[in-house]
């Protein structure tokens, strides 16, 4: 879901805001004191404060001014600044600074103000008493003649004092979340106001004498409930920012198009099922959101909003976009995601100004959906090209079988096929690819992927599950029994929801032949049954998991930031949020499950197959489900396609392939964007973010999977067999390759003329042995241990791990893991650990490719099966992979390291870049629910077996001001540093993308 437009524009404004007081101050003299943290000692203040303009004593936990700090050294203070102590009421010596300019009481405990010191600051010009806890204000209030900027936000007033109204040069106010269920009449009374947010109170209407508000510019009228507008809203004719979104609006005054000087309108999270005609008449609107509303249509006359560079329509029901968008040619951010949209307008490339894009979550057919994944420039690359050349449109469906070893899934795919395969299939076991023409008639074609059972293919099988394939999870109805179900379907369905969510899944039942009637039913329904309980577990717990954000983020995030025991606890609102919309996403794309079981037998009757035939058939033509098989593309691209499928190489330069191009129609300059294509959609493999790869592109897809094939069939039978295809080896040549293999199957180690031995059949050259290599490392499959920057001279073998194959290899058990030094005396360390938990599936590979991802990062590593020790410069690092034992608990990954509480930035510069990598790992699964958590240092130190668990959200989050320690709830009111539980600097890649 698109981030918060109302957010986005929230900081843009308040940041004019702080420039504003920047400007202000720039002249003056600063003195900034700050206490020692945890040393109880008193601010020490300099003997002469006469020549400072600006006080700082933010953050120093004061509930009264210092001793020392007298009136008449303070003649020259203009500003004060007390925010984020823990004053519970006005300091007494304020009544003799009446020369103020500026006062900042925000983050305090105040709970009422004292209105005699108040009214001795008669020169106030700007005051500021947000996150208080007051509930009124004094009279005096109104004494402050000159006061220009209030800002009275979360707190807890339920309304103003009448002498309000005579604050008369008030431009800006500040009543952001508060307890106002109406809109105050002494507001009306400020005339020179500009700057007015009444966000987040208890309105439910707007005064008809709204329009009193002449001067008013900004206005925030956020999550208020409203239903409507009065018709005087449209008299506010000085606005040119307005934040209206999260209330209950459908409709727009018809006079609303008199705010002429409207720049920015914020319409989101509102119930509009037609799009405001209104907007239409403001000719200056640069900024528009219509986020999460349902709307279907776009009128054409959009392009009158001719100055609009900033467009949001996203999560709202929109099917087609009108031609005229593209006249909108100042367009910068256009944000579409989450809609229906099937088809982009001709010419939709000249938006070319546009750099935020985001389309993702519409059935896109025209151009294709990867095309417009890439961006812009590619969308018009791709609509040039269908002007150049003819469309052509070539119905083919990604079928891929999948299930348990022996479930049935190869004679399944045998029956399919039948003898129509125009491709060869690939023979012996693993991942075959055989082509299907389902119907010749339509040319509608299968491209069947037979994925290998064995859990030795674990870790390659996800790389072939895709969106827009259709999926057959095949099952042995002879193996079947209930308490079988998980491991022969239910895994799969949880691995499927989350590589593919929303994916299209047909079970299909095998063996019936081997089954009596009455078992084969019973069976069936027993599978139907237990898919459907195993859904409603998920999603229970998944709502679960939604209300607990929605009851977080409807506490106040004070409340939230100081209550160690509540959910989510320090996590921003705009974290929340993020979280909300990810959960909301993997409850609304849910696998959709074909019904009922489809029975099928491949002996010789063949029982079952022409049914499945037709449904595969009817599922594949129905345009909602797959609207990908129906896409249009250039004949060029098509044409450039069906070349690369002839040669028999391996690979193909880049100048080979630009060749081919040019048969294909396609000049140099127009065969990226459709490499680029072939490549999303799964055709053919092109790297053009690698130095080393983008030369290449790897068109044989069926001789990549036969080398992926040789590396993960696990038997050491094979693997001599490859080895020993040599006639003249001899007899200590044969003990030397047979140690190798069990060095391979054991360890996971193969010396690279070892590998060339076994990939000789299938390579020529030595370019192709160092090309597949790196294509392997790239997958995440294998690293090189010693990789020579020159030639070895004295022909040291290079060897190549592959994490995967790992068994019974122990780290060494390193002195530093039980935080001791080389003498063995346990020194003063602090232990970070940042922990990743799997409810319902730790994705299958995923520590062996991690292992493989953070090679570049760390040295001196020692792998085991499940951890990996290194250091990251001289910073020790662990890594640990712990599978479940249980149905109830999760599997986890965590990541490791350890230093003294001074030197605790070289932890965090340690395991934040292996961090980032899992996170990039992660969004390879986008319906997979995880959770992240970074350990309570302080009971990881007392080796508690259940230490406290901050919220991962932190890492992406800075440091809180002024709060130098946080509360372990675990062990009462035992205080963690802060430092233990959130990085110096946030981390880049958010973990809860």
């Amino acid at each position: 879901m698109a981030e918060s437009a109302g957010s986005l524009k929230s900081a843009k404004v308040w940041r004019e805001a702080a420039l504003r007081c920047r400007k202000l101050r720039s002249n003056l003299r600063q003195l900034s004191l700050c206490s020692q943290a945890g040393g109880g000692q008193p601010l020490a203040l300099p003997d002469n404060l006469s020549q400072v303009h600006i006080l700082n004593l933010a953050n120093n936990s004061l509930q009264e001014l210092p001793e020392g700090l007298e009136p008449a050294s303070l003649r020259g203070l203009r500003a004060l600044i007390l925010r984020r102590n823990r004053f519970c009421r006005l300091p007494a010596p304020l009544s003799a600074l009446g020369q103020l300019d500026e006062l900042d009481l925000a983050h305090n405990c105040l709970a009422q103000l004292r209105g005699e010191l108040l009214a001795c600051l008669r020169r106030l010009r700007k005051l500021g008493l947000s996150h208080n806890k007051l509930r009124l204000l004094p009279p005096e209030l109104g004494l402050l003649a000159s006061l220009e900027e209030l800002d009275l936000s979360f707190n807890e007033l339920g309304g103003l004092p009448s002498t309000f109204g005579q604050l008369q040069a008030l431009r800006t106010l500040d009543l952001d979340h508060n307890k106002l269920s109406h809109f105050p009449p002494q507001i009306l009374q400020l005339g020179q106001l500009e700057e007015l947010d009444f966000s987040g109170n208890q309105l439910q209407a707007l005064p008809q004498d709204i329009r009193l508000l002449r001067s008013v510019k900004i206005l925030w009228l956020s999550s208020l409930r409203l239903p409507g507008l009065p018709d005087s809203f449209c008299r506010l004719a000085a606005l040119e920012s307005l934040m209206l979104d999260n209330n209950g609006l459908r409709s727009l005054p018809p006079s609303f198009g008199h705010l002429e000087r409207l720049k920015m309108i914020n319409l989101s999270s509102n119930r509009f099922e037609e799009f405001p005609a209104a907007l239409l008449e403001l000719a200056n609107l640069e900024e528009l959101y219509l986020s999460r509303n349902l709307l279907s249509v776009i009128p054409p006359s959009i392009s009158a909003l001719g100055k609009l560079a900033t467009l949001w329509l996203d999560n709202n029901r929109l099917r087609y976009l009108p031609d005229s968008i593209v006249e909108l040619v100042n367009l910068e951010e256009l944000v579409l995601q989450g809609n229906q949209i099937a088809i982009l307008p001709d010419s939709f490339g000249k938006l070319s100004k546009v750099s935020l894009w985001k389309i993702k979550d519409n059935p896109l057919i025209q151009p294709p959906y990867e095309v417009c994944m890439k961006g812009i420039p590619y969308i018009a690359a791709y609509q040039k090209e269908l002007a150049l050349s003819q469309p052509a449109v070539k119905p083919r469906l990604k079928l891929v079988l999948m299930g348990s070893k022996c479930a049935g899934k190869t004679s399944l795919r045998q029956c399919l096929v039948g003898n129509m395969s125009s491709l060869p299939a690939i023979h012996g076991k693993g991942i075959e690819v055989t082509q299907w023409v389902a119907d010749a008639e339509k040319n509608l074609t299968f491209i069947v992927y037979d994925l290998a059972g064995d859990q030795n293919y674990d870790l390659i099988q996800p790389f072939f599950l895709s969106p827009g394939a259709l999926y057959v999870l095949v099952v042995s109805l002879k193996a079947y029994i209930s308490g079988r179900f998980y491991e022969l379907v239910g895994w799969y369905l949880h691995l499927l929801g989350a590589r593919v969510p929303h994916g299209v899944v047909c079970v299909v039942g095998a063996h019936v032949d081997q089954c009596n009637e009455k078992e084969v039913e019973e069976k069936c329904l027993d599978i139907h049954h237990q898919i459907a309980l195993q859904e409603k577990r998920d999603v229970e717990v998944m709502q679960a998991v939604a209300e607990k954000v929605d009851g977080a983020l409807g506490q106040e995030f004070d409340l939230r930031a100081t209550s160690p025991h509540a959910p989510f606890y320090g996590v921003s609102d705009k974290n929340l949020r993020r979280k909300k919309a990810q959960v909301q996403y993997l409850l609304n794309n849910r696998l959709q499950i074909l019904s009922p079981v489809i029975t099928v037998s491949c002996q010789e009757d063949h029982i079952g197959i022409n049914r499945l035939k037709d449904k595969l058939l009817s599922v594949a033509e129905h345009r909602e489900i797959f609207p990908n098989l129906h896409r249009v593309l250039p004949k060029s691209w098509q044409r450039l396609e069906e070349l690369h499928y002839k040669p028999q190489e391996l690979w193909l330069s880049w100048w080979d392939s630009a060749r081919l191009g040019l048969q294909a129609g396609l000049t140099e300059d127009r065969l990226q964007s459709a490499l680029s294509y072939l490549h999303e959609s799964g055709k053919l493999l092109y790297f053009e973010d690698s130095l080393t790869l983008k030369e290449c592109v790897f068109h044989n897809l069926t001789k990549l999977i036969d080398i992926l094939n040789v590396f993960f069939q696990r038997d050491a039978s094979i693997l001599l067999q490859k080895l020993l295809a040599d006639a003249n080896i001899d007899e200590l040549r044969a003990t030397q390759l047979h140690h190798y293999v069990e060095g391979f199957l054991l360890h996971g180690l193969l010396p690279l003329h070892i590998i060339r031995l076994l990939l000789k059949p299938h390579i020529k050259t030595q370019q192709d042995l160092h090309l597949i290599l790196e294509l392997l490392e790239k997958m995440g499959l294998c690293y090189c241990l010693n990789k020579p920057k020159i030639t070895p001279l004295n022909g040291a073998a290079v060897w190549f791990k592959f994490p995967c194959y790992v068994k019974n290899e122990v780290p060494h058990a390193e002195a530093w893991i039980n935080g001791s030094n080389l003498s063995g005396q346990p020194f003063a360390i602090e232990q970070l650990q940042v922990e990743y938990s799997f409810p319902f599936l730790f994705p299958p590979g995923l520590f062996a490719r991690y292992s493989v991802q953070i090679n570049s990062h760390v040295v001196h590593r020692s792998d085991g099966k499940y951890q990996i020790f290194a250091y990251r410069g001289k910073v020790p690092v662990v890594i640990s992979y712990r599978p479940t034992q249980s149905s109830l608990q999760a599997d986890t990954l965590s990541i490791a390291s350890h230093a003294s509480l001074p030197n605790i930035w070289t932890a965090w510069q340690a395991i934040i870049p292996l961090v980032e990598e899992l996170n990039v790992l992660l969004q390879e699964w986008p319906g997979l629910y995880f959770t992240v958590h970074v350990l309570c240092s302080k009971c990881l130190k007392r080796g508690s077996s259940n230490p406290h668990t901050f919220p991962g959200e932190l890492l992406t989050q800075s440091r809180p001001e002024g709060v130098t320690e946080i509360i372990c709830p675990k062990n009462g009111s035992e205080r963690v540093d802060v430092a233990l539980v959130y990085p110096p600097t946030p981390t880049v890649i958010s973990p809860c993308c």
